[in-house]
């Protein structure tokens, strides 16, 4: 056990500006975890990292600290590499749901421990469980099976995983420290490096409907991120993608299992597919893997294969009909033109007042729920002609997406540069 420390002087030398010592790293995770070091200490804590920031080598050792706290995964025993990716959240980001499968389908495990959506930006399992049966929780052994039978699982992290990150995260969220870049980088990477996967690709989201608003503060998290993995000897790369525009043409559950299925059918949007093709590149070379080109995978009808072993696997009917929201409204463009912009954040809020996210961790959320988007900045589209479709099945909530919605979107004369996808890469 570390030497002993006190939780006054770790906040008043973090407050200094000072750097903190190992040692009090370990002991204030250790004690927090405990319940030996109070939240209103470890808030102050969380605030002094917000405003005073850590060096490498101090974030390096907190999310060591974080992963001592519970267990950690090992996949060695596995016939093949293992990959995993990490969005840091985005509106219409349903990437993970075709890539599992696409990277399984070319030689590389894919254990993909993923979560639920809160406020604006969706939640993979909550999607996922739109599919009749489908499962979210698997124990350890059921999972390790999976990957070796199958190649990819999508479920739920184990409680033992990082449990230190749970509680700082949840004090975080009600304390005004989430943005601390320190706090974020080692929240993410935490459990996914006590996740135990060799390689690990980040999707570091960039616009009004991610996280990080500037492609500065973007650059930052990536590159700390990058640094961790690296430290710790996880293969890690990072791509900063646009999130601008919502991903694809749906935000929602039910709607965006709908969209992938028609990814993984060789159809989808031109967005998603380029997103998923790349992000399978950097997986398969960060695991080693160099003589596949997943865009094959992806026209051969093989990724689809997996995704509905995949699906089977965890309780779900690959075949079964997948539900649809009871009310509709539309929205029809109030001009002709081009459509210049339309802005993510809004149509993730307005998903989320459709009842397709939570504002709490315990709220439920409507499968069919959600926001179906008619064109793309640089679409042309006529005046009438329907932009949005509003899917719930509580029409009261109309009135407040719709609200959310208002100056979502320009329509011009002439046609925005559409930006690259993928906007840069850290490695």
């Amino acid at each position: 056990m570390s030497e002993q420390h006190d939780a006054v002087d770790v906040i008043r030398a973090k407050r200094d500006h000072q750097p903190l010592s190992d040692s009090q790293i370990d002991w204030v995770i250790d004690a927090y975890t405990r319940g030996a070091v109070a939240d209103e200490q470890m808030s102050a804590l969380a605030m002094a990292i917000l405003l005073n920031g850590m060096s490498r080598e101090e974030i390096s050792r907190w999310t060591a600290a974080m992963i001592a706290s519970g267990e950690r995964l090992d996949f060695s025993s596995l016939s093949r590499p293992t990959a995993d990716k990490h969005s840091t959240g985005g509106v219409g980001d349903k990437i993970t749901l075709p890539l599992a499968p696409l990277v399984a389908a070319c030689g590389v495990a894919v254990p993909q421990l993923s979560g639920r959506g809160l406020g604006h930006t969706g939640g993979t399992l909550d999607k996922l469980e739109s599919i009749p049966g489908w499962q979210a929780s698997l124990a350890n052994d059921a999972m390790m099976r999976q990957l070796e039978d199958v190649g990819a699982v999508i479920c739920a992290a184990g409680s033992g995983l990082a449990p230190a990150d749970k509680k700082l995260y949840a004090l975080r969220d009600v304390t005004g420290t989430v943005e601390a870049i320190p706090l974020i980088a080692s929240s993410i990477m935490s459990k996914k490096i006590a996740e135990g996967t060799g390689a690990l690709v980040l999707d570091v989201k960039v616009g009004s409907g991610a996280f990080m608003k500037t492609v500065d503060d973007a650059r930052e998290l990536a590159r700390t991120m990058v640094d961790l993995g690296t430290d710790a000897g996880v293969t890690t790369v990072a791509l900063l993608t646009d999130m601008t525009t919502p991903l694809g043409l749906t935000a929602g559950n039910a709607l965006e299992v709908r969209e992938s299925v028609e990814v993984l059918a060789g159809g989808g949007p031109a967005d998603v597919v380029e997103l998923t093709v790349a992000l399978a590149r950097e997986m398969l070379s960060a695991a080693g893997v160099s003589d596949v080109d997943p865009a094959d995978a992806l026209a051969d009808g093989r990724a689809m294969d997996v995704w509905r072993r995949m699906v089977a696997a965890q309780g779900g009917d690959p075949d079964a009909e997948l539900p649809t929201s009871t009310e509709q409204h539309v929205i029809n463009a109030p001009a002709s033109g081009v459509l210049r912009s339309l802005d993510a954040y809004a149509v993730g809020v307005a998903a989320w007042r459709l009842g397709a996210g939570r504002a709490r961790k315990e709220d439920p959320v409507q499968a069919g729920a959600g926001v179906e988007m008619h064109a793309k900045p640089g679409d042309s589209v006529t005046a009438g002609q329907p932009l949005l479709t509003l899917h719930t099945d509580t029409p009261e909530r109309f009135d407040r997406a719709v609200a959310s919605l208002e100056g979502a979107w320009t329509i011009g004369e002439d046609r925005p540069e559409r930006p690259d996808v993928v906007m840069e890469r850290i490695a």
